[in-house]
């Protein structure tokens, strides 16, 4: 389990010196503008729009990245966490912005990126009654089926070149930027991490110089100091086709990105003190608030979105061991000052488009690499194999043909044009269809005590005699029960003594035997939420203490949090079959 940090010099309530709070500040703005300029210039030069419309998303982009930022260190009200979380435009965002600029300009992205905020808001009060829904597996297939839409716009930069420019420069200047950002990731390590994308794409740019990439219009037109020509969109209601194409492809990339949100701000709380308490998880719904608004705001100035920077925040308090908030209030000014310098925006706004593609090549081929990790989270068996294959390949599909405008009602079903909705809404479907299908689950309730024995042995009698199993396998699930229990109060030993704890059993018959989930966790807790947010968190996995249960049961995971123990068991009906291999 992830632990604070002994190298915390100054905790989120603690002063801390100006000049530390000041430079510290400087560090975490340098490494969210390669994001944000990425996802901004991508964004609206592959959607064909203006440099005046450039100028003014970027600026709306460092306004409000700086205002949330802020807001998140303050915490007021329900928004915020009194913590150091950087926020900028996400790349992952882009292919929610592109299309919608493409299709009806500004006035559309407006319209869609306000309406998928809401959903921002409601994520944390419903995320608990979707647990079974949105899973790691649905969450890690939308990450690769994000990263397979984007990449062909990324590719497509590498090789947009300006006029005069020779043929090949493109590829050099992206095959540079993507070298140096290979060879250097896996060479350095620790805090130097953070600086490698900044570092290739200073290479890209130093390549770029001779062959004519840079286009100096931009800067030479823009003030040093002022606020760009004031555009707002066309309020006038877009056709409902339009919105309705895009609206699932918001929704779902708001998802994935509220999610990591959620383990974002779960990770700076850990790394925020040197001795963490339990994950306050009001905290964690105030992020998502903060992160909602941001949404807002950029939607009703017609913006790309914002969202907490994943690899910045926890790695900017882990590397300088400074969680003041003032490090938050302090870069919130520095993106909001950069906001009304025009002339410095622009000189980020001109890096070349075959640098910034190969950037968001490399940026794609981790999310590919995380959705992997994710969907293999929980295991995979031959049913989520067949669900992730079939969604991934439909999703492909669908992306690359033109199977939707062929149909009747086309226009109403654009949304499945979206190789990352259609394949995220087929995953969804699936698993809701598979929960359908599944066997009730049976659920007890007790203090973890040796006093619950008898309860949980009747528990583990009744739920065998519900599947009609014979003497031999009813005794190995009461055996399980029993050396569980035994496990879990071992496991304990270290814990404060006098701090009650209850114990939840789920069991549920599966194919050829039945699987048991215990949750051990503190009284009081909300297990509900705090499983909801499981997956977010670090865990340990431990095989000493239930070495006992191999001799039982088929597959034995146990994984420690922070208040919570979980043990998965599988016990299989026939004694052949429960040769007791560890996962």
């Amino acid at each position: 389990m992830q632990q604070g940090s002994d190298q915390v010099r100054y905790e989120p309530d603690e002063r801390c010196p100006l000049a530390v709070s000041v430079v510290a500040s400087f560090q975490g703005v340098l490494l969210v503008l390669t994001p944000m300029v990425t996802a901004v210039t991508t964004t609206a030069l592959v959607a064909g729009q203006s440099d005046a419309y450039l100028i003014w998303a970027a600026f709306v982009a460092f306004l409000v990245c700086g205002m949330i930022t802020a807001l998140q260190a303050a915490r007021v009200w329900r928004f915020g966490t009194g913590h150091v979380l950087l926020t900028a435009a996400s790349v992952s965002l882009i292919v929610v912005s592109v299309p919608a600029l493409s299709a009806g300009g500004p006035g559309l992205l407006s319209a869609v990126i306000v309406a998928g905020s809401l959903f921002q808001f409601a994520l944390s009060a419903w995320l608990p009654l979707l647990r079974r829904i949105i899973t790691p597996v649905v969450t890690g297939t939308a990450l690769m089926l994000l990263a397979a839409t984007v990449i062909p716009i990324a590719a497509g930069r590498v090789i947009a070149l300006p006029d005069g420019a020779t043929q090949f420069s493109g590829p050099v200047a992206g095959l540079a930027t993507l070298s140096v950002l290979a060879l250097l990731g896996l060479r350095v390590a620790g805090g130097w991490r953070l600086w490698v994308p900044i570092i290739a794409i200073g290479a890209g740019c130093v390549v770029s110089i001779p062959y004519g990439l840079y286009d100096f219009r931009l800067v030479a037109q823009a003030q040093w100091v002022g606020v760009p020509g004031v555009w707002f969109p066309d309020f006038q209601i877009p056709e409902a086709s339009a919105v309705v194409a895009l609206m699932p492809i918001a929704i779902i990339v708001l998802m994935i990105n509220g999610i990591k949100n959620m383990g974002d701000s779960v990770v700076v709380q850990r790394l925020s003190r040197r001795s963490p308490p339990a994950t306050d998880y009001r905290l964690v719904q105030g992020s998502l608030n903060a992160n909602g608004l941001g949404v807002l705001l950029s939607g009703l100035a017609g913006s790309p979105p914002t969202t907490i920077n994943s690899a910045t925040s926890g790695s900017l308090v882990n590397l300088t061991g400074v969680a003041s908030r003032n490090v938050g209030y302090i870069a919130g000014a520095m993106l909001i000052l950069l906001a009304f310098s025009p002339k410095l925006t622009a000189c980020l706004l001109i890096i070349p488009g075959p640098v910034m593609g190969a950037y968001l090549l490399g940026v794609m081929g981790t999310y590919i690499v995380e959705g992997i990790r994710t969907v293999a989270q929980d295991g995979l068996d031959h049913r989520k194999s067949l669900m992730v294959g079939l969604a991934f390949s439909f999703g492909l599909a669908l992306e690359n043909s033109d199977v939707i405008a062929s149909l009747p009602g086309s226009d109403w079903l654009q949304f499945l044009d979206n190789g990352l909705t259609s394949g995220t809404a087929a995953l969804v479907l699936m698993t809701w269809f598979s929960e359908l299908m599944r066997p009730r689950a049976r659920r007890l309730q007790v203090p973890l005590s040796e006093d619950a024995l008898l309860e949980i042995d009747g528990f583990m009698q009744q739920a065998a005699a519900k599947v009609r199993w014979d003497e031999s396998a009813t005794q190995r699930l009461r055996s399980v029960g029993e050396e569980t229990l035994w496990s879990l109060l071992q496991s304990m030993d270290g814990t404060e003594p006098g701090t009650p704890r209850r114990l939840t059993i789920i069991a549920r018959p599966g194919s050829g035997g039945m699987e048991l989930e215990f949750f051990s966790s503190l009284e009081g807790q909300n297990l509900q939420d705090r499983l909801a947010y499981l997956s977010d968190e670090v865990a340990l996995e431990s095989e000493a203490s239930f070495r006992l249960l191999h001799h039982y049961a088929q597959s034995v995971r146990h994984q420690k949090y922070h208040g919570v123990d979980v043990v998965k068991v599988v016990v299989a009906a026939d004694a052949d079959r429960s040769a007791g291999i560890a996962q």
